[in-house]
């Protein structure tokens, strides 16, 4: 039997569908590495704070180290180092007008990654018979 006069008409359906789902995983995805580049972000800046702190717990030690050097010997003027771990400091001692000194440190911490650096500065306005420290600062290159 023949049939005549009748059309298939076939209807595209799904369109809609697979276009929603293309563009909610496009979305999805476009978060999902948005957040984790985010995460990598935070991450690498936690290292670098975590380093900076330790340079300047370094560069305070290096001005405790002058401190006692002062401590010993009120006549002190010089210079001297400290490595601990992967980082090490310098300081410096300047003899003033009478008793005041002058301390300056530089700590530097470095890795694969890079390299952090930190300055402290000290001043002392008597040494005898206990050392007065006058200020106590970060300071900037």
């Amino acid at each position: 039997m023949k049939v005549t006069g009748v059309k298939y008409i076939f209807k595209q359906k799904g369109h809609i569908t697979l276009i929603a789902v293309i563009t909610v995983t496009a979305l999805g995805s476009a978060i999902a590495l948005s957040l984790l580049m985010l995460g990598l972000g935070y991450s690498k800046n936690s290292y670098v704070l975590e380093r900076s702190y330790q340079a300047k717990a370094l560069a305070d030690a290096c001005a405790e180290e002058a401190l006692q050097k002062i401590n010993d010997s009120t006549s002190y003027e010089g210079s001297g180092n400290l490595a601990e771990g992967n980082g090490s400091c310098t300081y410096t001692v300047i003899k003033g007008t009478g008793q005041n000194r002058e301390i300056t440190t530089r700590a530097t911490v470095s890795d694969a990654i890079g390299e952090v650096t930190r300055k402290v500065n000290v001043r002392v306005d008597q040494t005898n018979p206990r050392i007065n420290i006058a200020g106590w600062e970060e300071t900037a290159d």
